[in-house]
């Protein structure tokens, strides 16, 4: 069930479904690709990766808003793209947080140790990894390497993990589970605490214009800053430059309304069993979009569970227990490459339940 954190500060409540989105996820691959989804901020320069498959598609300018990578587990497809994340941003970069199944921290560590730093400690920035690996009594463990260190190395704190929540931040969260994949294989939801929304007829009431400051007074409300908080808001246009103070509070219920958060979720390589179906049916609750593996077609359900990955028909299953209201299929296996619209039509029809029976994992 979705949680959403009221604001201290006052906010109208208006529908979710007419506001601008926060998050931006699209499939860094063509479903016939490596897996991955690359969520972009729609309000600040960030971006969070879910696997490291064939980065190639991502530019310089986008991989460099990433902040944090969680990776499912490190099958070659879901981990390659490590080496282009780390040379894009060596040096120009402050640092990527990574979260992934247990043995993580260990394999970041590895692919590190498999180049020399000896000119390292030239680089002006220093370029930190923190790599956590999620364990299976309910706790994350981890590892920092930093560029100036020569990737050392360096053991961080052990951190629980209530119910699930891996990244715990003032405007989202992200939750993951333990799959079976005949290895772990981690799923992902990535919720909004709740939506803000900036009423323009309400700024042109007040005068005030668009601007950096939206942001930041979405930051404030966000974390709870309390409403008497100070806020300057700052703009420059024909007339010269112009400034007022104002309580967050105040702007906050001039200019704001506040929805129920959005809820994206990420989901490949599991085998279709009864307890990855309850995980995944409860990970995935409500979700707006849910991001899900279809790499075989039913008539091969077979040699899917041999290979430990659902069909189209099972995604679409998956889907509707979980009353997804998107489900977005990838991870297409290269036997269908000619058929591309049947694993698609048949994730439609079990999602829309319009086959009459489900079979039980």
């Amino acid at each position: 069930m979705r949680d959403s954190v009221a604001p201290r500060s006052t906010v109208h409540h208006s529908r979710f479904s007419t506001m601008r989105h926060t998050f931006n996820p699209q499939l860094v691959n063509p479903p016939f690709g490596d897996p991955g989804v690359c969520v972009d901020f729609n309000f600040e320069q960030r971006a969070l990766l879910f696997d490291l498959g064939d980065l190639s598609p991502l530019t310089p300018k986008r991989l460099l808003r990433v902040t944090d990578v969680f990776v499912s587990h490190t099958h070659v497809d879901h981990f390659c793209g490590f080496d282009r994340l780390l040379r894009i941003c060596l040096g120009r970069h402050g640092g990527v947080r990574m979260y992934g199944p247990p043995g993580f921290a260990d394999q970041v560590g590895h692919k590190l140790a498999a180049y020399t730093w000896n000119l390292v400690q030239n680089y002006e920035t220093d370029f930190v990894v923190d790599a956590w690996e999620l364990d299976l009594e309910g706790g994350m463990s981890g590892a920092r390497y930093r560029c100036h260190a020569r990737f050392a190395r360096e053991a961080l704190a052990p951190s629980a993990v209530p119910d699930g929540i891996i990244v715990d931040e003032a405007g989202f969260r992200v939750r993951a589970v333990p799959l079976e994949h005949r290895t772990t294989s981690l799923g992902f939801a990535l919720e909004e605490k709740a939506h803000l929304h900036v009423m323009k007829d309400k700024l042109e009431q007040l005068g005030l214009p668009s601007g950096p400051w939206l942001t930041e007074l979405k930051r404030h409300v966000a974390a709870g800053a309390a409403p008497d908080t100070p806020m300057k808001v700052a703009w420059r246009d024909s007339r010269g430059v112009h400034e007022r103070a104002h309580a967050v509070g105040e702007l906050a219920r001039e200019v704001l309304t506040a929805g129920r958060g959005e809820k994206i979720v990420y989901i490949t390589d599991v085998l279709y069993t009864d307890r990855n179906l309850e995980r995944i049916a409860a990970l995935a609750a409500g979700a707006d979009r849910l991001f899900i593996e279809c790499v075989f077609l039913d008539a091969d359900r077979d040699h899917a569970a041999r290979k430990y990955h659902l069909t189209a028909r099972q995604a679409g299953i998956i889907a509707r227990r979980a009353g997804a209201a998107c489900a977005i299929p990838f991870h297409f296996s290269p036997r269908y490459m000619e058929r591309e619209e049947e694993l698609r039509a048949e994730l439609r029809a079990a999602h829309a339940g319009d086959l009459v029976t489900e079979d039980a994992a």
